[in-house]
């Protein structure tokens, strides 16, 4: 019985360890932090922070949604669309980062782009651009209060 057990576990040590997918494309679901939940799978976007803005309710919507607002801003982006998402890493708690596209569009560029991110130091080069925009612009996290326009 020890010898079988012994070799069980010289077997379950050489496997090798399921990897990462390198890509991966589905419908997505909208975390509340701003990550995405694509074929069970979390997905945090690749070269940027979303700051905590509190949660905020889509009333007109039904069911209503609340979340962060980068997250109610990913939601209206993605909509009922596929997203694909090329993979760039993994996380110590096994959830990925990736660079995710809708329609080819960038939704990382999507959020810098009305102020609902910022751009990480190892980002693209057109990351911290587009957060300079949105500072100067003064959108989103960096001025004008949604809650005046919405209403």
């Amino acid at each position: 019985m020890r010898m079988f057990l012994l070799v069980i576990l010289i077997v379950l040590a050489g496997a090798p360890a399921k990897a990462a997918p390198t890509s991966i494309s589905s419908y997505a679901f909208v975390n509340d932090d701003g990550s995405l939940r694509i074929r069970g799978r979390t997905i945090h976007l690749y070269g940027i922070l979303i700051p905590p803005t509190g949660r905020t309710c889509q009333r007109f919507m039904r069911p209503s949604r609340c979340a962060s607002r980068a997250a109610l801003a990913l939601d209206f982006k993605i909509g009922p669309r596929f997203v694909h998402c090329d993979i760039k890493s993994t996380n110590p708690d096994r959830s990925l980062v990736g660079v995710c596209r809708v329609n080819d569009e960038d939704l990382a560029a999507y959020l810098l782009e009305r102020g609902w991110a910022a751009a990480l130091p190892e980002a693209p080069p057109l990351y911290p651009v587009l957060e300079r925009i949105a500072r100067e612009r003064g959108v989103g996290v960096w001025g004008i209060p949604v809650d005046r326009i919405i209403r």
